[in-house]
């Protein structure tokens, strides 16, 4: 008996490493996008909103995934899916670093953004099965988005590495590719625990229910505008502080990487606080910071910009995860691969929408400033609706009702925590 728990504890932490892995994988490449944008322009002498292609393709690419192939996981199971996307997005990235052209790498995006859709719900969806609360799942996501974090400081660091060396920035997606190679052994290997399947209808019955639901809606709409905030940073950021002279040039260098470490580890330490905190209040105090940071940063100019740009990652550590987190937790366990997919829809749409309109703007009017004082008026925005969503608290009788059908079986014999407003 002892023997047959212990290898079910085993094989539970291969399926977390397996889900923290592939988000860290991915990371790699997408947080790169803003280090990989200087040197596009450089060669292709592209406009800022021609170059910001290296990040709507990727986004549109996992939006259309999202929305259309979410409910693949629901239908077909979290192995296949997963294995699926993943073999796909390593043959995205090993033809990538074979090309030459700026269309050929703009495909080639599409279709990796493709592939991270496909094994990102399916990921996202494996979460849900291993949760035994609603709790405990914003928990589990904090610390798979803490992974994400550490990738994306993974990711730019060697990227760097490789420019300084006289290497081209392609190699990143060709070491993504051999990452990715050893995950797909793993997805191969690992036993999945059992998943509900959803009662009939379409393949995308999952998901019709999904954009019908006002709370997934919601939680879709924080996402939306947590993530054009977020994509001003990672895309953009080091465009706005390229052309500071001031006395702490050095620490403007590193400013992207102080924010993806604030931002990973401000993640791990989500996945304790939100077991012991109303989660509600973390989102609204959270959300606070990121506004004003932004806002002083806009006033302030480039001097406080280069300090307080990248402390908001450390705010905006826990606030997708958490979202994402329980807007996929407001529909039955069998349709999480659904809602997730939903979500990943608005949250791609606005990593494409956001970025493409701030270097719009920033082209309009001639500097990039103006295309940051346009993400401030989002970080007012994603504050307002944390805090009505925190003095209101709409959700916690439907999360309740979700700990106690979806998770009623996992609780009796865990004695895992049940509030569902924690």
């Amino acid at each position: 008996m002892t023997s047959r728990a212990d290898g079910a504890g085993r094989n539970l932490t291969l399926v977390k490493t397996l889900t923290y892995l592939m988000f860290a994988m991915f990371a790699m490449t997408t947080d790169s996008v803003g280090v990989i944008i200087p040197e596009v322009i450089r060669t292709y002498q592209l406009s800022l909103t021609a170059a910001g292609a290296f990040q709507y393709a990727t986004m549109t690419g996992i939006a259309v995934a999202g929305l259309f192939l979410g409910s693949l996981a629901d239908r077909f199971g979290r192995r296949p899916t997963i294995v699926v996307g993943l073999t796909l997005f390593a043959a995205a990235c090993f033809l990538l670093a074979s090309g030459d052209t700026f269309l050929f790498f703009a495909v080639l995006l599409g279709v990796s953004g493709l592939a991270i859709g496909i094994f990102k719900t399916g990921a996202l969806a494996l979460i849900g099965d291993i949760s035994t609360s609603t709790a405990q799942h914003t928990s589990i996501m904090n610390a798979a988005e803490g992974f994400f974090g550490v990738g994306a400081i993974i990711g730019p660091a060697i990227l760097v590495r490789l420019l300084a060396a006289g290497v081209s920035w392609k190699w990143l997606y060709g070491i993504a590719g051999v990452i990715c190679v050893a995950l797909i052994v793993l997805a191969l290997v690992v036993r999945y625990p059992e998943a509900s399947r959803p009662a009939g209808g379409s393949d995308f019955g999952g998901t019709g229910r999904a954009l019908k639901n006002p709370y997934v809606l919601a939680f879709s709409t924080g996402a939306f505008l947590y993530v054009g905030v977020e994509a001003a940073i990672y895309v953009w950021m080091p465009t706005l502080l390229q052309s500071y002279g001031g006395v702490a040039t050095r620490t403007a260098a590193y400013s992207i990487s102080v924010f993806f470490i604030l931002r990973a580890a401000g993640r791990f330490l989500g996945a304790w606080m939100l077991t012991r905190a109303h989660w509600q209040a973390v989102l609204a105090l959270f959300s606070g910071g990121i506004l004003l940071c932004f806002a002083v940063s806009m006033a302030g100019g480039e001097s406080w910009a280069m300090y307080l740009l990248p402390l908001s990652g450390l705010f905006m550590s826990v606030v997708y995860p958490t979202i994402n987190s329980k807007g996929i937790s407001c529909l039955p366990k069998a349709e999480h691969g659904a809602a997730a997919g939903v979500i990943l829809f608005f949250t791609c749409v606005s990593a494409v929408l956001a970025p493409l309109t701030i270097g719009v703007v920033s082209d309009v009017f001639g500097r990039i400033v103006y295309g940051f004082w346009f993400a401030t008026g989002l970080a007012a925005l994603l504050f307002l609706g944390s805090l009505l969503n925190w003095l209101l608290n709409p959700t916690r009788a439907l999360l309740e009702r979700r700990d106690a059908t979806e998770y009623h079986g996992a609780l009796l014999s865990t004695g895992a925590p049940t509030r569902s407003d924690r």
